[in-house]
């Protein structure tokens, strides 16, 4: 009952965190309101005649159309760069020599050959750059919000007007081939359709080949209005190489081709468009607002002239949705409801008129129209919604009223009013571009008091974990007040929900359980607080050490400071070593820099030596040397974030499949295979220095023999990942095959080891022997003459030990046969083998979703934690029989470490630093599993957080392992001194992990405490970083620094809770099998009716008998029973 009783609070704990982090979430990254009104052309967007130029026109909407046909050519990634020419060598500057550069070379001839009829220009995108978001834009006109980056995997069909809706309700044809996400937003919207899988950056040329063998054919036939096609290998070769790849120069000469043969067929009633989605970073990767992610190439060509003058010599930058509108009026289409792009006011220029007043007022007439559309947009939308700014609103209408004015009253004298006409073209543009900057910073719309009830729920929660954990330490706690407060406040918030359904007040899921959590937590801290916080004063809350209370408030002040999330990949490793630092220095301060074999002694409790400490601090120093060292070794594996231009990242991040001199590839394929063999040799000597290895379980037989097929596995799969595009033709198929299926079955093994562990978590070695001696030897601690009164005094209870052992003999000697000796070897390290066994199995699948190279920093993680619990374990005090505790610092330290890693492996918490190649490991090209990649991708970002939190326990276990130094006196039952005159001191067998069972109520209390104290520490950092973006959310880098960092808090904090959960789980597991196997071995020998010895080891050389209230209970029961129980190390 009392694991279960932890089990379930510690759920509740994080259930309470999981609703105020869903009711924050659900005030600071709310969707804006999305209108399902549509334009038509028997509705013209505003009250006046129609525009100059389109009256009388045969099927003329709000404007004349200037093209019937459009061919649209979507280049994913198509970065503005990409599109310049290769920049001339300057005398006295080192050349320029990029690969992308000078390769889209027939566009640069075109701009050249026909100034008038071709325009470059470099279109400005709005963040989030994720693909999906980006087409919404190029057909909406709008501006998809931030959370809807989010939905990237998954995409739905467009509801609001759009482009393509408008075209079909117009009776055009439209052609689609390319990305299969068009399908998704468009559903049923294309005349004919050439859909492919577009989700395996691995792959290239699929996409591209499949549309270039339908190209031109369908071009061709001419049954067709608008031809689009959606390009992915440019953005394919950017994730998979990176944009300086000679890859990337073969894709974009590719590229040009296509545009090249495209001109050559266009009739000159044909628009084409070319442009591309969004950029890339350096790195290959989008997602971000970093200028090389905003910024992207946009292409207009027509066979006629289009463009009254010549092009500037830098290109214009202009808004990505202003392609919208233009495209609408030149098409004859109404433009979209939602549009609030400016429309392209020099392609509506009279090039053929020589009267500049003409295009002037064709220009105005564009814009006035316009205007017109967005300003109808507004009104409805204001009329819907609250969230536009009252005051902006306002001023924006009156201009747009005095330029409509203006515009109404020069069309009816339009003769000698170029200047006026000037002044309404400013006017409009002042309007659409003010309209625009309203609602990108309207749209950040915020519910102020769900962000505070999130915020206060997050914070009343980390209060709960920091009260219970101070409860669970003290002597008189007890655990049945833990589950009744919660289910009164969940049936109460129940009965509150069934309520208000029944009244047919609608409410969400997420008010509903902030409701659930709040009507659960009040009652609990009220009782707890009644009951055993209010006895004690406030300063005993807060018991963690100065040091640490102001290294985590130094963390917690940071999430405030985007210079300081930013730097977070230096910051954390820099609280860190300060950590371990103060470490050593309070194990200076307390005497505690022993060896390992005096190291136990006074933490124990045991007699403190004589002499003065021998190699005074080499362990502990050695240990925290040896921890530096290997942190700033995983800090050479670091991304660098996008706004330190000047910083570097590591090379070593990136697949061994980028590399391009085979030599080195090689040379460091074998330095990560290497360090995958001493992964796998260090967890082995470790299992074989604590005995673990020599049952014949099948956990441990896995451990023999499993692993190393894991290791073998893991090596072949990064020899073909490195190797698969330099393999032969004939030998592809069956590269890529191994390629998913190794994968496969490393993770297979992985989880039929887990499955094993769980069946048979108890790792013991038992041996029995028949006609053991009755009698025993009488053991001294010393050798030579006795040197104290306590040595003299040992020999009396020995003899009477001695004596009582003969009496016990003759009752029994009318048995025919000799007491069975059951020796059980590895049970004083029970719990940490499975725990360890357990991390090195999911090592595994986490290491094939890294690039190769992060093995090396998957050893120096186990290496390194080795290391910390050796440190942190050389501090810990252990009481016996209980309360055991975990100190602050030894949590603080680990979730520290936790974060350290993340960034060790290559992760930043920003969206163009995740890792999407994690998508394909194991996976079949042309797969629809898209839940699949998503789970890969979050587990390769948060392999970190799964790792620490499994792992979490061992900080409970590890001070008990340490133990194992060899065999030290025994301390006598303190209030008993009589006896202890008797029975004096004596040398014991390290009982190491078995001290927990000596007082269950107590291991399950520090395991509760455990995981509460750990759950504080990673509670206050998202309810830093909640602050921190209510705070600063309009701050300029909210939406670039603060919201990604708390969307990564988030996931990261479920993903840790649930892990910790876990581990504990997997702790009472190995606790349960324990009992069950003591109990089996109890009524094994009643049932054969024989007397036997039970003999423990642990990792010690000597022999002891057991004392019954050093014993787990189920071993006073073999006491009980009628069995002697006796230690021993040596089988």
């Amino acid at each position: 009952m009392r694991k279960i009783s932890v089990l379930l609070f510690l759920a509740w704990v994080g259930f309470l965190f999981y609703a105020g982090i869903a009711l924050f979430t659900s005030g600071f990254l709310l969707t804006r309101l999305e209108l399902t009104n549509h334009s038509s052309c028997q509705e013209p967007p505003g009250p006046g005649s129609l525009p100059w130029g389109s009256r009388g026109e045969p099927g003329a909407c709000w404007m004349a159309s200037r093209f019937s046909r459009l061919v649209l050519v979507l280049i994913d990634a198509l970065r503005f760069d990409f599109a310049q020419p290769q920049l001339s060598h300057v005398s006295g500057e080192p050349p320029i020599s990029l690969p992308f550069l000078g390769k889209l070379g027939f566009l640069q001839r075109i701009l050249e050959i026909q100034p008038h009829h071709a325009r470059l220009y470099q279109s400005k995108v709005d963040p989030p750059t994720t693909t999906m978001q980006r087409l919404k834009a190029l057909t909406t006109g709008s501006l998809p919000t931030f959370i809807d980056a989010g939905s990237n995997f998954a995409s739905y069909a467009i509801a609001e007007d759009n482009l393509v809706k408008q075209l079909t309700s117009t009776g055009r044809r439209v052609v689609f081939m390319g990305d299969e996400t068009w399908n998704d937003l468009f559903p049923g919207a294309f005349s004919q359709a050439f859909f492919f899988p577009s989700f395996d950056v691995r792959d290239l040329h699929t996409v591209d080949n499949g549309i270039l063998e339908h190209l031109y054919p369908i071009m061709d036939s001419g049954e067709w209005d608008v031809l689009i096609t959606h390009f992915l290998g440019v953005d394919h070769c950017g994730h998979k190489h990176g944009p300086h790849h000679p890859e990337m120069a073969k894709k974009l000469s590719q590229m040009d081709q296509v545009i090249q043969g495209l001109v050559e067929r266009l009739e000159n009633d044909t628009l084409l468009v070319v442009t591309g989605d969004h950029g890339m970073t350096t790195s290959g990767n989008h997602g971000g607002d970093s200028e090389l992610e905003t910024s992207a190439a946009l292409f207009l060509y027509s066979p006629t002239a289009l463009f009254p003058s010549a092009p500037p010599e830098e290109p214009e930058v202009i808004p990505q949705i202003s392609l919208v509108p233009t495209l609408a009026l030149l098409l004859g289409l109404p433009i979209p409801f939602g549009n609030i792009g400016e429309v392209i006011a020099e392609v509506f220029s009279e090039v053929e008129d020589s009267q500049p007043h003409s295009s002037t007022l064709a220009q105005a007439s564009a814009l006035h129209l316009n205007a017109q559309q967005v300003s109808r947009f507004l009104h409805t939308y204001s009329t819907a919604a609250q969230d536009l700014q009252v005051k902006e609103l306002h001023r924006l209408q009156n201009l747009f009223s005095k330029a409509s004015a203006d515009y109404q009253r020069l069309l009816q004298s339009p003769q000698g009013a170029e200047a006026a006409l000037q002044t309404v073209i400013t006017e409009l543009q002042q309007f659409l571009r003010g309209v625009r900057a309203m609602c990108i910073e309207s749209w950040a719309r915020f519910s102020l008091v769900r962000m505070a009830g999130g915020a206060a729920l997050l914070a009343a929660t980390c209060f709960l974990c920091l009260l219970v954990s101070q409860w669970a330490a003290s002597p008189g706690f007890y655990f049945r007040p833990l589950l009744i407060p919660m289910a009164w406040g969940l049936t109460g918030a129940l009965v509150c929900a069934g309520l208000l359904a029944t009244t047919g007040l609608k409410l969400d899921s997420v008010v509903l359980g902030a409701m659930a959590a709040v009507g659960s937590l009040l009652p609990f801290l009220w009782k707890a607080w009644a009951s055993w916080g209010a006895k004690r004063p406030l300063a005993a809350l807060l018991p963690m050490p100065g040091p640490v209370l102001l290294l985590l408030l130094i963390r917690f002040a940071g999430f405030f400071s985007d210079s300081f999330v930013i730097a977070e990949a230096r910051a954390a490793p820099f609280l860190l070593i300060s950590l371990i630092l103060l470490l050593v220095a309070q194990l200076h301060w307390e005497g505690k820099l022993l060896p390992p074999k005096l190291l136990t002694i006074p933490r124990l409790g045991f007699l403190t030596p004589a002499g003065p400490p021998r190699h005074n601090g080499t362990h502990a120093l050695g240990l925290g040397v040896g921890l530096l060292l290997c942190i700033r070794l995983a800090g050479l594996f670091h991304r660098c974030p996008e706004e330190t231009p000047a910083c570097s990242s590591s090379p070593w991040l990136s697949p061994l499949a980028s590399m391009v001199g085979g030599r080195a590839k090689n040379v460091w394929y074998g330095a990560c295979v290497g360090a995958l063999a001493a992964l796998l040799a260090a967890v082995r000597l470790w299992l074989r220095r604590y005995g673990n290895l020599k049952s014949p379980e099948p956990p441990v037989l896995f451990v023999r023999w499993g692993l190393p097929l894991m290791g073998l596995g893991t090596a072949a799969y990064w020899a073909l990942a490195s190797g698969a595009d330099e393999a032969p033709p004939r030998l592809r198929a069956l590269v890529a095959g191994a390629s998913v299926m190794l994968p496969r079955a490393v993770a297979g093994l992985a989880a039929s080891g887990l499955m094993l562990l769980l069946w048979r978590p108890v790792t013991v070695l038992v041996k029995a022997a028949a006609g053991a001696p009755r009698t025993r030897t009488v053991l001294t601690p010393f050798s030579g003459p006795p040197t104290s009164q306590a040595d003299l005094d040992y020999v009396v209870p020995q003899i009477y030990r001695h004596m009582q052992e003969e009496f016990r003999g003759r009752l029994e000697r009318t048995k025919s046969q000799g007491p069975l000796t059951v020796a059980a070897y590895q049970l004083g390290s029970v719990y940490s083998a499975a725990m360890v066994t357990a991390l090195t199995l999911l090592a595994f699948p986490l290491l094939l979703l890294h690039a190769e190279r992060i093995s090396l920093v998957f050893l120096l993680l186990f290496l390194q934690s080795f290391l910390l619990l050796h440190l942190l374990a050389a501090g810990i005090p252990i009481t016996t029989p209980g309360p055991f505790t975990v100190p602050w610092q030894a949590v603080s330290a680990w979730a520290f470490m936790a974060t350290q890693t993340f960034y060790s492996t290559g992760h930043q918490p920003v969206f163009p630093a995740i890792h999407w190649h994690a998508a394909f490991v194991g996976v079949p090209e042309g797969h629809d599993f898209t839940w699949l990649s998503a789970l890969l991708v979050g587990t390769n970002t948060f392999a970190s957080h799964i790792l620490f939190a499994v792992g979490c326990p061992l900080l409970l276990l590890w001070p008990f392992l340490c133990e194992s130094q060899g065999p030290r006196k025994r301390r006598q039952p303190p209030g008993n001194e009589a006896e202890a005159r008797v029975r004096p001191e004596e040398e014991e067998e390290p009982l190491m992990e078995m001290r927990l069972r000596d007082a269950p109520h107590h291991f399950n209390a520090a395991l509760l405490q455990l995981g509460l104290k750990y759950l504080f520490v990673l509670g206050i950092q998202i309810l830093a970083c909640a602050l921190a973006a209510s705070i600063l959310r309009r701050h300029l880098m909210v939406w670039k620094v603060f919201a990604p960092k708390f969307i990564f808090e988030a996931v990261g904090f479920i993903v840790s809770s649930v892990g910790l959960c876990l581990g504990i789980a997997l702790v009472m597991r190995v606790d349960g099998a324990v009992s069950s196997w003591f109990r089996q071995l109890v009524l094994a020998q009643q049932k054969a009716g024989e007397q036997s010895s039970l003999v423990y080891t642990g990792a010690g050389s000597s022999a002891r008998e057991a004392q019954s209230h050093l014993l787990p209970p189920c071993s006073q029961d073999l006491l009980a029973s009628g069995t002697s129980l006796f230690y021993n190390s040596k089988s």
